[in-house]
């Protein structure tokens, strides 16, 4: 899948290995995710081989952050800790946060559930769970478009927020200083009580790397 019109793709990949175990069911007639419509329901499984389900969650606000490590637009919000403080922050107030790979064996990104969870430790990340969706199934119901790319689910299950991370569409880790970061913004006002003034932006980064 090229990249986006507009958008820089990544470039490079270090070869693929088999292919990570995983379950991927979405509900018949399901439709793709919509700011101001309830988010589609979903069961996947994670890196460590456990189940999670969207309803699960009902009564939390839940972020999904798509993920690809070899994207240059990823790689800046890892190799800074920008992302890791995200994860922390907003879960210590409550958040389940969701990382999704949809990277198809064979393209950039893609990794084995071990070689996902050796990234994880080696980068501090702390997300609730990482989604493997090598399939892309997860990705297409929401639309997924770039990573990183952000969703937010309010408590009732309605999507409330849709797309890029901040206001800071470039690769260099010295723009993550001064940005506008959309993702806490929505969260913020929404557990104030407020309508998010932003709900959806364009994303940026690489494309998702769907199956063929």
């Amino acid at each position: 899948m090229a990249p986006l019109s507009g958008f820089a793709g990544c470039a490079g990949f270090a070869g693929c290995a088999a292919l990570a175990a995983a379950l991927f069911a979405v509900p018949a007639g399901a439709q793709t995710a919509r700011v101001g419509a309830p988010a589609p329901g979903f069961t996947a499984t994670d890196s460590h081989g456990q189940t999670h389900t969207l309803d699960q969650y009902r009564g939390k606000y839940v972020v999904l952050e798509w993920h690809n490590q070899g994207c240059p637009y990823t790689h800046k919000h890892y190799v800074s800790g920008n992302m890791q403080a995200l994860q922390k922050e907003w879960r210590a107030k409550g958040v389940i946060w969701f990382t999704v790979i949809s990277s198809a064996p064979g393209k950039q990104g893609y990794v084995t559930d071990s070689e996902e969870n050796a990234y994880l430790a080696r980068m501090h990340a702390d997300p609730t769970a990482v989604l493997m969706d090598p399939q892309g199934k997860l990705g297409m119901l929401y639309d997924a478009k770039t990573t990183p790319e952000m969703y937010v689910i309010d408590p009732e299950g309605k999507l409330i927020y849709e797309g890029a991370i901040d206001n800071r569409p470039t690769p260099d880790v010295e723009d993550i200083r001064g940005a506008d970061n959309y993702l806490s913004d929505a969260l913020s006002e929404a557990m104030a009580g407020k309508s998010v003034t932003t709900p959806s932006t364009r994303p940026y980064g690489c494309s998702v790397k769907y199956p063929d």
